[in-house]
């Protein structure tokens, strides 16, 4: 449990860290003063001054935080041209993002890294079985994993999409299929096939995992890890709009996982394997950046918003009614994440213990 929980805060605090370091970097490169750059949460431990920057390591050891001058209030600052609240709105735009960005270029490497070792993906342009269901049609008529699917009832497949699409033509009936190597089954796929299995039992693919030269697998792995970043930034933007869309309908999404959740997939992922591990920072920090940049107070796209505010009506909205309005926000986020937690809690408690509850989590 111990080495859990330290995985744990190692995998929030290098998530925050990032994103922080990309609000420290782009400030300090538009000439904002970066007060303190902070590592976990205060009350400060110890910190060091170098250059103008405190660096800091604090009591809670997770997360971090950037403090930059004249961020919320304009009341306290000393050096109004180094100030946040005093730099164009291009300048702050960027700032904010940055934080957005380093989480989405972190997944990326993620991915790339776990591409890298693994293997690259590669299409065969020919429709491979992977794995055959006990007991299925596939089973019992002869198919065996490893053969190829030349035809379906006569007509040429070569997608995933097209044999899928054949197969689920002829439920219930006899079905030709020819196989590499002039092997040839009469298969009949099954009308309402066990749950998690399609009608002939088979799971197929048109890939393979090849490993190309060292060298390559670098560059081969960024572009597939940036493709895996788009795909599950698609794939959390809608999971999000599922849970707003049935929060507006009255109904409590059961499937959203707090603190509690993210600890059991991470102590799950860590247990499989380091590449696993990695995997999962990629997915949380796609997560982390989708979240941010929700048009919320106290997010970066609260602040994003109240910029946007600026250009439509032409001038700041005053600094102290923003940061009021932050302040609720992060109340309001608080408040939400003690009550998943709870929720996470209860869901531990009624699964008999971390066991039960990580398998409710994955599945």
């Amino acid at each position: 449990m111990l080495s859990s929980i330290l995985v744990f805060l190692i995998v929030l605090s290098i998530l925050v860290l990032v994103h922080e370091f990309g609000h420290y970097f782009v400030a300090k490169k538009n000439g904002i003063w970066v007060e303190e750059f902070g590592f976990g949460l205060p009350p400060r431990v110890i910190g060091k001054k170098i250059g103008e920057t405190i660096y800091s390591i604090n009591l809670f050891p997770f997360g971090g935080f950037v403090r930059l001058h004249g961020e919320n209030e304009e009341t306290g600052i000393t050096k109004p041209k180094r100030a946040f609240l005093g730099k164009s709105k291009r300048v702050r735009f960027g700032v904010v993002v940055a934080g957005v960005v380093m989480n989405f270029i972190l997944a990326v490497f993620a991915f790339a890294i776990v591409y890298s070792f693994s293997g690259i993906p590669r299409e065969t342009g020919v429709v491979k079985v992977v794995d055959i269901s006990p007991g299925s049609p596939a089973q019992a008529g002869g198919m065996v994993v490893g053969d190829v699917v030349k035809s379906v009832d006569g007509v040429t497949v070569a997608t995933v999409d097209e044999f899928i699409k054949k197969v689920e033509e002829k439920r219930g009936k006899k079905t030709f299929i020819e196989l590499a190597g002039e092997k040839r089954l009469i298969l009949s796929p099954r009308e309402n096939p066990p749950e998690g299995e399609g009608p002939l039992g088979v799971v197929i693919t048109t890939t393979e995992i090849y490993f190309p030269p060292v060298w390559q697998r670098p560059f081969l792995g960024i572009y597939y890890g940036f493709k895996d970043a788009v795909f599950w930034g698609r794939t959390v933007i809608m999971g999000f709009v599922s849970i707003f869309t049935s929060l507006f309908q009255g109904v409590v999404p059961k499937d959203i996982a707090g603190p509690v959740g993210i600890f059991a997939v991470t102590s799950e992922a860590a247990k499989i394997g380091i590449l696993a591990l990695i995997n999962f920072i990629g997915i949380l920090s796609v997560n982390l950046a989708i979240l941010n940049i929700l048009p919320f107070p106290a997010l970066d796209g609260g602040r994003l918003l109240f910029i946007g505010i600026e250009g439509i009506i032409g001038k700041k909205v005053v600094p102290k009614i923003e940061s009021a309005i932050h302040s609720v926000g992060m109340v309001i986020l608080l408040l939400l994440l003690l009550a998943i937690t709870a929720h996470d809690i209860r869901r531990l408690i009624s699964a008999g213990g971390i066991s039960g509850f990580i398998d409710q989590v994955l599945k």
